[in-house]
């Protein structure tokens, strides 16, 4: 006769329907996710904008001050994500593609592209699947 412990290991496991609570907390973390990705984006292209600037245009050398300062951010940003370290990286370079698009249109003043604008949509569905995949 099995113990209670082995009748309880092998008893189904029943999944209750999300309630409209948990959708909307869902919802806030992926909105906020998507916002911390997107903020992370921004500190790392100002990060490499300020030195390439100092080079490419002859700017001052003080740019490499907040240019450094940008990308410690970055790099501290990467670690307030609570997944593995791998597929932060592989969602964030969606974000990331998304915001120098943004960046390529405000800053350059270059207009995208239809293929910008497409790929844009490729990377962002690819981090989409990325990050928010079911949690097992």
């Amino acid at each position: 006769m099995p113990t209670r412990e082995v009748i309880v290991l092998i008893k189904p496991i029943r999944r209750r329907a999300p309630s409209r609570g948990n959708t909307i907390a869902r919802s806030y973390l992926s909105m906020k996710t998507f916002l911390l990705y997107a903020v992370t984006a921004v500190a790392e292209i100002v990060g490499c904008y300020l030195p390439w600037r100092w080079l490419k245009e002859g700017g001052s050398i003080w740019l490499l001050v907040p240019g450094a300062l940008s990308l410690a951010l970055f790099a501290w940003l990467l670690t307030l994500h609570g997944t593995a370290a791998g597929r932060v990286y592989a969602a964030y370079g969606g974000v990331y593609v998304a915001v120098a698009i943004v960046w390529l249109w405000g800053v350059d003043k270059v207009r995208p592209t239809l293929w910008d604008a497409a790929g844009v949509v490729f990377t962002l569905a690819g981090m989409a699947i990325i990050a928010f995949q079911p949690r097992v």
